[in-house]
């Protein structure tokens, strides 16, 4: 899945690609309207994430050179604006969705797979499955031989995480961010807490053993070939 990111706030737009790219997506990243506007028109995108308030021309004014040029991709707005009639200009104009700054990365993330799924164009499966471990996107259920597993929604978040990078070992840092959207002190023991829960609900009293720890690199979920 191709992105297009517009943000003229270096952080925010780093910030955006590294965190999207690391969920598995493809991302183009502009950092004012009319170099956004030129990567829409020419490259094929599966969604565009647009600040407002961009130099050159606005995000209102991108989203209409898409529409106008016939362009069907979804399309969400991010901007520190919160007025209604922002919202509705923005909405009128053709955006699928509206995110208000500051935001968290999970609660994107999870527009962003709306978005795409609304749009059928999803090319991620809603079932993630590693041996006979199962996890459902859309009923937000996981089951590991057929049994229920009644999982938080930090350890649900966590759980899928581990699945879509199957195979490989994910630092602390990078589950920090993605799980929790911030980085944890090296002092915090946080994330071991939350993976030796999610171990016993997912792998005690089951065969194989799925999660692993990878001392001083971090952690992996993988089935024993």
């Amino acid at each position: 899945m191709k992105i297009l990111v517009v943000e003229d706030e270096a952080k925010t737009g780093d910030y955006l690609k590294q965190g999207l790219m690391e969920a598995g997506f493809t991302v183009d990243l502009a950092r004012d309207g009319v170099d956004g506007l030129h990567l829409a028109l020419s490259e094929a995108y599966d969604l565009a994430i647009l600040d407002v308030m961009l130099p050159g021309i606005d995000g209102w004014q991108v989203l209409q050179g898409i529409r106008r040029a016939g362009k069907d991709m979804p399309v969400l707005f991010l901007t520190a604006r919160d007025e209604v009639d922002d919202r509705v200009k923005g909405l009128e104009l053709g955006a699928d969705d509206y995110l208000v700054k500051p935001f968290a990365f999970a609660e994107l993330l999870a527009r962003v797979r709306t978005l795409l799924r609304r749009g059928g164009k999803a090319k991620e499966s809603d079932q993630l499955r590693a041996a006979d471990l199962e996890l459902d996107l859309m009923r937000r259920r996981v089951s590991r031989s057929g049994k229920k597993i009644d999982l938080t929604s930090k350890e649900f978040a966590l759980l899928e995480l581990l699945l879509r990078r199957q195979g490989e070992v994910l630092p602390r840092s990078l589950i920090a961010s993605q799980v929790w959207d911030m980085n944890f002190d090296s002092d915090t023991n946080v994330i071991e807490v939350a993976i030796r829960r999610l171990r016993a609900k997912v792998d005690d009293g089951f065969e194989p053993k799925l999660i692993r720890t990878v001392r001083g690199m971090g952690y992996v979920l993988e089935a024993a070939e």
